[in-house]
């Protein structure tokens, strides 16, 4: 009877150590699981990022001499050409254009006023012929009786300037008659009616050739029709002059300088090309962001470094992401830029101290949007929490995950 009691009462001491256990099992604290990087000098490079596109050196746009009727182009886009051979397009005299019915009836009527005055001058002129046959008929019989001494002398000057007078009369009739003749023919060339018969053309046509050795960059226009005088019609280029136009905001702009080196990337090849930066334009412009914002830019002009048959591939217009180099460093330490965070007015990082997180202000240099530049607090090797929760505080337990 007297070990019964024993008995549960060793029961009820194991039962309340276990649920000691328990109760403080569960009011420890769980390491948090985090990422740890380690601090570390290597190279760095802070770069101006933009995205640009390609473009030919020098475009040269073709436009047409003069105004008329366009044939179709045959030429397309990417042939090549050269200078002063190539034919791109050829341009023929345009129709006449369509006369309303009060137009035609006024034409037709100068055309018939035209017809009556060369009907006129034609009179004109036979009238006058009359006058001078008879003046030179007149002067043969005063010549006679001149040398029969039976007219004066004056009779016979009189004769002979009769006759003058009336050639110099005929001369006029007819050159009267040959105007009144190119008025019936620009009278009748206002009614010629409009026709698709390039046969019908008496001149024809004018040639529009390549200015410069190079391809075609765009067709402006191919399908036949009329083109005015300066109309453009193609833009020629050589491919294997390139370049890059980066638009940079004002304020990136005024931290390029002239060489500075370049990566292009994002063009779509495997490895990133190398350029350098030629000229930065001097004259900046109005650019509305998607957001809708106005913007002041700067266009940046590159110019590729590497061989030739690395860009290749590339042609006017092509899209290319730019990193333009301001700053580096040979032998930098540095953190990966999602560490650090702001503790107030600070730089702070969390630094694992034999499993525990130690907050740590930090003081950064040069960053570049992927790592910082370590001027103070930190030492090469030490390991530090990338990317810190909410759950994480100063003197919380960690563990690498």
């Amino acid at each position: 009877m007297a070990t019964l009691p024993l008995k549960k009462i060793s029961l009820f001491i194991v039962a309340c150590a276990i649920a000691i256990a328990l109760l403080v099992w569960g009011i420890t604290p769980t390491p948090v699981p985090v990422d740890l990087i380690a601090v570390k000098r290597a190279p760095m490079d802070v770069t101006i990022d933009g995205e640009g596109h390609t473009r030919v050196r020098d475009v040269y746009a073709v436009s047409a001499p003069i105004s008329g009727r366009l044939r179709r182009v045959k030429i397309r886009v990417g042939d090549a050409v050269r200078a002063n051979r190539t034919v791109l397009a050829t341009i023929e005299p345009a129709s006449p254009q369509f006369l309303d019915a009060r137009a035609l009836a006024r034409a037709q009527a100068a055309a018939k006023a035209a017809e009556a005055a060369q009907a006129l001058a034609r009179a004109e002129l036979e009238r006058v012929r009359a006058k001078l046959t008879f003046a030179k008929t007149n002067l043969r019989r005063a010549r006679d009786l001149f040398a029969k001494h039976v007219i004066s002398e004056r009779q016979f000057d009189q004769a002979k300037l009769d006759v003058t007078i009336q050639g110099a009369a005929e001369d006029s009739a007819r050159a009267a008659l040959n105007v009144r003749t190119f008025e019936l023919k620009t009278a009748r060339a206002a009614l010629i009616a409009p026709t698709d018969d390039p046969e019908g053309q008496t001149t024809c046509c004018v040639e529009v050739r390549a200015p410069v050795d190079g391809k075609v960059l765009r067709l402006l226009r191919q399908s036949e029709g009329f083109v005015e005088r300066a109309s453009p019609l193609f833009e020629i280029g050589d491919p294997t002059r390139m370049e890059v136009v980066v638009d940079l905001l004002s304020s990136d702009a005024v931290k390029v300088r002239k060489g500075a080196s370049v990566l292009l990337d994002g063009w779509g090849g495997q490895h990133p090309l190398e350029g350098v930066v030629r000229r930065v334009e001097p004259y900046g412009f109005t650019k509305v962001s998607a957001l809708g914002i106005e913007e002041q830019r700067v266009n940046v002009i590159i110019d590729f470094t590497g061989p030739k048959k690395t860009w290749a591939p590339l042609g006017h217009g092509f899209r290319v992401e730019a990193h333009i180099r301001e700053w580096r460093g040979e032998d930098v330490l540095q953190i990966p830029i999602g560490a650090l965070f702001r503790d107030g007015k600070d730089w702070a990082v969390f630094v694992d101290v034999n499993g525990t997180a130690k907050l740590t202000k930090v003081n950064i240099g040069h960053t570049n949007g992927r790592a910082a530049e370590i001027l103070g607090g930190l030492a090469d090797g030490v390991q530090v929490v990338s990317y810190p929760s909410d759950r994480i505080t100063n003197g919380t337990d960690i563990v690498a995950r």
